[in-house]
């Protein structure tokens, strides 16, 4: 266990899958944490679980919503972790796309990922010159930013700028001692799986049980990863022993290539 007890941790997409097991991760470890997710009552289930949480109903596309709830946030608890989880897929070939779709998806997990960072880099960067200790940063990517995979246009158009988006706040924060790194899993059993799952089985014909075996066949280690294991890797970074490490895309995958 990493302690993070004075610590404050700011989650969003926090009501299920992997922002769930973060926020209870770093709530394990003694963080206070905000829960925040557009399912407002998934968000209040999750934080009555963890010790000191609070729960908030935040839309990530409002860039003046976010920023306000930071800024309240920081102002009362201060920020040292900020996890941008929140994020939403379609699938479909791209001539089958509709703008609405792409748009949707940019907003969701590129956009609310630089409103986050932005935030969250403001406020830290005022901490700091007030003798508060650097923060971390952590963005959601995934392996889809890494690769194309077909259906998947929005998504992985998305996560590659994500990937690029950490890399340049890295550059720019690293000065301050502020740490900005990007994890991308794999294949993650959530209930966002089973949503790509169906939309794939929507278009190739395949049952969704179908979709997810034949995905798993292609993990070397021959089965999905959790989100407690990608939750434990934002735990590693939050710690003393990821001082050095900033800039970097941490891929869970089991050794599913191309990293």
């Amino acid at each position: 266990m990493t302690d993070l007890s004075g610590k404050t941790a700011f989650v969003t997409g926090a009501a299920s899958g992997i922002g769930r097991a973060i926020a209870e991760r770093l709530g394990r470890d003694g963080a206070t944490v905000i829960v925040t997710d557009i399912d407002t009552a998934g968000a209040v289930a999750v934080a009555g679980g963890i010790t000191g949480a609070e729960a908030h109903a935040l839309d990530v596309t409002d860039d003046a919503r976010f920023d306000a709830l930071i800024d309240d946030v920081a102002a009362h608890l201060g920020l040292d972790i900020m996890v941008n989880t929140a994020g939403c897929i379609a699938v479909a070939p791209v001539v089958d796309t509709e703008l609405a779709a792409w748009q949707r998806q940019m907003a969701v997990n590129l956009d609310a990922v630089f409103i986050g960072a932005r935030a969250a880099a403001r406020v830290m960067s005022a901490q700091i010159a007030r003798g508060r200790p650097p923060g971390l940063i952590v963005n959601m990517a995934s392996g889809a930013g890494r690769r194309g995979v077909p259906m998947l246009a929005g998504y992985c158009a998305a996560k590659a700028a994500v990937i690029s988006l950490t890399q340049t706040l890295a550059q720019e924060l690293g000065p301050q001692g502020i740490r900005v790194n990007a994890l991308a899993p794999g294949h993650i059993e959530t209930p966002f799986w089973e949503e790509i799952a169906a939309g794939f089985a929507a278009h190739t014909g395949e049952t969704a049980g179908a979709v997810i075996e034949r995905f798993r066949a292609g993990v070397p280690m021959g089965r999905f990863g959790t989100a407690e294991e990608v939750a434990a890797a934002v735990a590693w970074l939050a710690s003393s022993d990821a001082s050095y490490v900033s800039g970097q895309v941490i891929a869970m995958n089991g050794a599913e290539l191309p990293w």
